[in-house]
């Protein structure tokens, strides 16, 4: 079994997880964590439309394998997400279609004392947003009934609009800077 505490947060899970989408192809990764207090669970799940798994590669990537020198021959980051659930009295489910993408689900009991931090989310996706800019995210922390959501598609649209108006701005002034060189007799190319 993998140490649990080689990832001592679960955004670090999520964050290298995120980055397997992002390997994978996908063009967009939904990730979603929900807290329950009612219920005492904490859910996590990643999901892309990335390139997917077979069930042979689902049966591989779920189990560390090592050579005879003990080093690690496959990822380690979805057995050590898996472990890190049951720690804390919970599981992971990972389902993949060939083509069409992958979801992987972790479910963490919020009072076990071995739980894991959640950590920083924020800046998890702040980075993932930022380092892969082709690829969209779709952010959504719930917390018992209350929904905060952030998709990077929506914010690259605000700054698409934004610098519209901004070259139209300067457009303008350039255009109005140009009309009082020219009646001043000056060249107004420098716009």
């Amino acid at each position: 079994m993998p140490n649990i505490n080689m990832l001592p947060e679960i955004s670090l899970h999520i964050l290298d997880i995120a980055e397997n989408s992002v390997s994978a192809g996908a063009s967009l990764v939904q990730i979603t964590v929900s807290v329950d207090r009612h219920e005492d669970l904490l859910t996590v799940s990643i999901e892309d439309d990335g390139c997917g798994m077979t069930e042979e590669q689902l049966k591989k990537i779920l189990s560390v394998s090592t050579d005879e020198n003990c080093t690690i021959r496959s990822g380690i980051g979805l057995p050590l997400f898996k472990a890190a659930a049951e720690a804390a009295s919970g599981h992971l489910a990972v389902n993949s279609v060939p083509g069409r993408g992958t979801e992987v689900k972790a479910v963490f009991v919020l009072s076990d004392k071995n739980r894991k931090p959640l950590g920083d989310t924020e800046g998890v996706i702040h980075d993932l947003i930022i380092f892969h800019p082709d690829t969209d995210f779709v952010y959504t922390y719930r917390e018992d009934g209350k929904e905060l959501r952030l998709d990077s598609r929506e914010i690259k649209m605000l700054i698409a609009d934004k610098i519209k108006v901004e070259e139209k701005m300067d457009e303008e002034h350039c255009r109005v800077t140009g009309d009082q060189r020219q009646t001043a007799g000056r060249d107004a190319s420098s716009c």
